[in-house]
């Protein structure tokens, strides 16, 4: 048995035969349709179509009873020149992106670094810091308006057992309201600290040991090991951060309507949306909106990936040539 088949698998190692080539799986074309018929089906009746149908109301007039009326770039001018509302919401925006992005990432990666540091019950502290990025973004922002609350909130009482007799308003407070919802998220950084925290497993531990035996202090090993090649990382949570900045909405949104934000300090250019497209019913300029949405976060997206070839560090070069 075993020299039948030594002696017909020799017969395809002679000099100048293969092996006879495998008979290809033909699948008929009406398959494969069918099989990609429902993606086609969402990408054009869910994506496609809303995006040309708001670029196309975004030169209109619209208020969804009437037919849409061409008005050309009326919609862009007014943005401009006319609308105090959406300069406010696009500065509002432009600071508390500026502003939380960077705070989340060092704090993503000082709790990522804490739970490296326990040899015991480490699974129990890595959970206990992501719960709160599972919390809903309402839910969590109702119990921070209270948590914040300047007369009966815990946070106020136990800065004034600590001494300060003029704390915060928080929320009520135009000037501390912006660095609440920061503090909101900040308390939700999982996510986030997650995806450190398996860049920092990642790091040969290797690195550390040569640069020990060369003298390297704790923070010298952090800033040339460990930050180089956490940079991926940053990168990829900057992008998203900044993609998801700029249409920050529910925790502002419920917030000001909490604590009635006349002010408008936490109003934010999805929010200015909002009001646009729901309760002005002004189809046509809300699109507007979002289009110079998507302009602006093309743009800085496009800004950060041209200039990481400078600042990250891939173990196996550059991913963007």
């Amino acid at each position: 048995m075993l020299n039948t088949m030594a002696g017909a698998t020799s017969l395809f190692r002679k000099k100048g035969e293969v092996a006879p080539p495998r008979k290809k799986l033909k699948v008929p074309r009406l398959f494969i349709f069918l099989c990609l018929a429902p993606w086609l089906f969402g990408i054009i009746f869910f994506t496609a179509y809303p995006m040309i149908s708001s670029f196309y109301q975004s030169f209109t007039r619209y208020n969804i009873i009437d037919k849409p009326v061409f008005i050309g770039l009326d919609n862009y001018e007014r943005m401009f020149f006319e609308d105090d509302d959406f300069m406010k919401a696009l500065k509002n925006t432009i600071w508390i992106s500026v502003i939380s992005i960077p705070l989340r990432i060092c704090f993503a990666i000082f709790a990522a670094w804490l739970l490296t540091r326990p040899k015991r019950g480490r699974n129990i502290y890595r959970t206990i810091f992501f719960l709160p990025s599972m919390v809903p973004a309402v839910a969590a922002t109702i119990v921070f308006t209270y948590v914040f609350n300047p007369v009966y909130g815990p946070i106020n009482k136990g800065l004034e057992f600590v001494g300060i007799n003029n704390p915060p308003y928080w929320f009520l407070d135009p000037n501390w309201s912006k660095w609440a919802l920061i503090i909101l998220g900040l308390w939700g950084i999982g996510d986030t600290m997650i995806i450190f925290l398996a860049g920092l497993l990642d790091v040969p531990k290797s690195l550390y040991e040569a640069a020990e035996l060369e003298g390297a202090s704790g923070f010298q090993s952090f800033r040339f090991i460990t930050l180089p090649l956490l940079t991926p990382v940053i990168f990829f949570s900057g992008v998203t951060g900044v993609i998801g900045s700029f249409q920050y909405f529910t925790q502002a949104f419920v917030a000001s309507g909490q604590v009635n934000d006349y002010s408008k300090a936490m109003y934010f250019y999805a929010t200015h949306i909002y009001q646009t497209a729901f309760k002005a019913y002004e189809m046509g300029y809300a699109s507007a909106l979002a289009w110079f949405l998507l302009l602006i976060t093309m743009l800085c997206t496009l800004v950060i990936l041209k200039t990481q070839k400078r600042w990250v560090h891939y173990p196996n070069g550059s991913l963007f040539k």
